[in-house]
This record gives C-alpha cells, structure tokens and sequence, in this order.
C-alpha cells in the first residue's frame, strides 16, 4: 500500500469514526443496525469502526441479556453507548462581579456546580485566574472528579473575543476580564465573549435563524445570530453596544448613552433619582447607596412613581434598539437575558407599545430569557459539548489519557 493509499484509508476511518460518534453522543444505546441507518455505514464498517472506539475509550459494548431485560431470538444484535468515564466539560461565567461554573457530562447533564461573588479589580489578573482554577477544583470535586477528566473548558468573559481568544489590548478593562485563563488552567480552553454564549444557550432552547440576545446587568452585549451563525468580527466586536452614544444629545445624562446594562441603569437612575424626583416615593425609604435595580422593579410593580419613570426610560431605551438591530440585520426575537430578566417584563412591555407600527415591516418579538442568571455558563457548556460533537476526534478520552 503506498503512502497516499494509507493516508486516504487513515482519513476515511476517522470521517466514519467521527460520524458515529457524533451518533454516539445523542444516544443513550445503540445497535449496530441503527447507527448503520443514521450514518449510512455498511454493517461490517459500522462493527469495526465500534470495535476501535471501544478500544480508543469512547465506547462501550452493553451486555445485550441483562440490560436489555428481554430475550431475542437468533444472534442478538451487539449493542453500544458512550462511556460515562469518557470525560466532562467544564462551563465557566468569568463575570466581573462573579464566577459561576457548571461541570456536565458529554450529554450536557450538570453533575456540578459553584456561584463566588468577586472584586476583579482588587484581585487583578492573577487573582481572577487563580479564583478560576480553584473554583473549577472545587466544583470538579464535588463530583467525584479531578482536572484529568475534563476534556474542554469554555469561558465567558464581558469583552470582545477574537478567533484566537484575545481581546483588543486597548481596552483594559477587557483585559483585565480576559486576563490569560488558557495559561492557568489545566487541559483545552477556550474563552468567549459573555453574550455570545448567551446567544448559545438560548438557541438551544429555541431555534431560530435571526435573533438578538441581550445581555444586561451591570453591562450591555448582544449576542447576534444572522441566518443562522454567529456573528464575531475579526476582532469580537460584533454586538458591541458602542452604537448607543449616538442616542441622546444631553451631556449632563452621559449615562444615558453608555454601554451600562439595564441593571446598572436602574440602579443609578433611582439613586440619583430620590434626590430630584418630586413627589412621593418608596426608594427613598432605602439608604442611596444600598438601592439595587430589583429594588426598583419591585417599586414600579407597587405602582411606585420614580419606579415607573424608570421602567419608562429603561423600554424606550430597549424599544429604539430593538428598531435598530431589526433594521440593519432583520432581527426577529429579541431576547433579554441575565439576572434581571426574572424582573424585566414590565420593561418588555413598555417598550412593545412603542415600537413603531407603521415601518411597514414585521416588528421584532421581544422576550425574556428563561434562563436567568444561568445563562452564560450553559452557553459555555453547550459550546463545549458543539465542539466536541464537531470534531470528537480531537479529544482524548480519559480511559486513553494515560
């Protein structure tokens, strides 16, 4: 056999190999018969090329008498499915305020997890990696794991994230969030901006080929899916909010046109808010200082004035993107995701009565995600289990690790 004979043989095993095991990851068990009619496989290829995954460590055979339950007559048909022990994912929402991470197996069950509140700017760089790794410790061992079996781990940082996982060096807050975690951590990772993990989680929830995730707290980021794909750029600053300054011309409001997510808004709009406001209002009762954004939900849904005025401001703000990201990308759902979307309806709301009825196009559907706080680290896990399922064949199983 000559060396491009072997090397088309080599590269025809691995594409059969990487199609059942794609089978393989979205079965509980399987027959040879049925992987044959997913993948199109002869039986013969099909035998072999299980045979090598059990030997690789990705597979195992089950015992066709006892798991079965049943007795079949003739040859039983030789039955597989994915090793528990093959490896996990590791999910981790770098957040400015906090780390939450989620560790799950390869069919996306958590078997983990770990919220810690942080000050990132009194721990630095350094800090944030080192919270990292002992977080990602911590949670791997409540599951009886260690660092050896994870196979990917995905990060979500609040900055912009190039295809090479580097944020723009100009920006130091976004390099202190993107702050080298591939270095300090153990085994493959890959960091990705917050929203863009979102805009993950959410469609794998929901399909849908044009839709906007917003994610808004204490910043704002969009992750936006346009016929389908994720939009980056060359350098991640696709759903970069940058576009709001251009919404209002008052310079003593320079807050209006920041990138600040709806949560910090509220936040400050009412604390400087009970100073001016005339009239009664409820937030004045809580010290300035110690008012949060759901403080003033919970006031406007009491009927609250300044609560109201806020709701108010906070849906004009969403209705004009809205109209923004439908024109220029032909949005159909917006989404609302983060912490505050367990709160946020009454901002949906407002800012559907003013949406524009007479563009002559469809209007985008606005919602809140289902997903809460929750929502960044299972668009890390889903990305981690998407490019496991892409390419299986570039990781090692942990029975073959040794």
């Amino acid at each position: 056999m000559n060396a491009t004979t072997a090397n088309s043989t080599q590269l025809l095993r691995q594409i059969n190999s990487e199609a059942l095991l794609r089978f393989a990851l979205q079965e509980q068990v399987f027959t040879a018969g049925e992987a044959m009619a997913e993948t199109g496989l002869t039986r013969a290829t099909v035998l072999g090329v299980c045979d090598g995954l059990v030997d690789a460590g990705w597979l195992e055979e089950v015992d066709d008498g006892g798991d079965a339950g049943r007795v079949l007559k003739g040859r039983p048909a030789r039955r597989y499915r994915l090793r528990e022990a093959v490896g996990v994912v590791v999910g981790l929402d770098a957040g400015e305020t906090s780390f939450t991470t989620v560790v799950a197996d390869l069919r996306g069950r958590e078997l983990g997890s770990r919220r810690e509140g942080l000050d990132s700017h009194a721990l630095g760089g350094a800090g944030r990696c080192a919270k990292a790794r002992e977080l990602i410790g911590l949670t791997l061992a409540d599951a009886g794991l260690t660092a050896d079996d994870v196979l990917l781990t995905v990060i979500g940082v609040p900055a912009p994230v190039d295809a090479g996982g580097a944020s723009p060096a100009e920006g130091e807050f976004w390099q202190l969030m993107n702050c080298g975690f591939a270095r300090h951590l153990q085994g493959r990772v890959v960091v990705d901006n917050d929203a863009n993990l979102a805009a993950i989680a959410e469609l794998a929830l929901e399909p849908s080929a044009n839709v906007a995730t917003l994610l808004t707290g204490e910043r704002f980021g969009a992750g936006l899916i346009v016929d389908g794909r994720l939009l980056r750029g060359p350098r991640g600053g696709a759903g970069e909010m940058r576009f709001l300054d251009a919404f209002t011309d008052d310079k003593s409001l320079p807050e209006e046109g920041s990138t600040d997510g709806f949560g910090a808004l509220a936040r400050k709009w009412a604390r400087s808010g009970i100073n001016s406001f005339e009239g009664r209002t409820t937030l004045r009762d809580i010290p300035e200082e110690q008012i949060k954004a759901e403080d003033v939900f919970q006031a406007a849904r009491e009927g609250d004035p300044l609560g109201k005025d806020i709701i108010a401001r906070l849906g004009a703000r969403l209705a004009k993107i809205a109209v923004v990201l439908s024109s220029l990308l032909d949005i159909e759902r917006v989404v609302i995701a983060g912490g505050i979307s367990r709160a946020v309806d009454p901002v949906l709301e407002h800012a559907r009565s003013l949406l524009p009825s007479d563009t002559g196009a469809p209007l985008p559907e606005l919602v809140a995600s289902t997903l809460g706080a929750e929502a960044v680290v299972q668009g890390a896990v889903e990305s981690a289990l998407a490019r496991i399922r892409q390419e299986p064949s570039a990781f090692l199983p942990r029975a073959a690790a040794g």
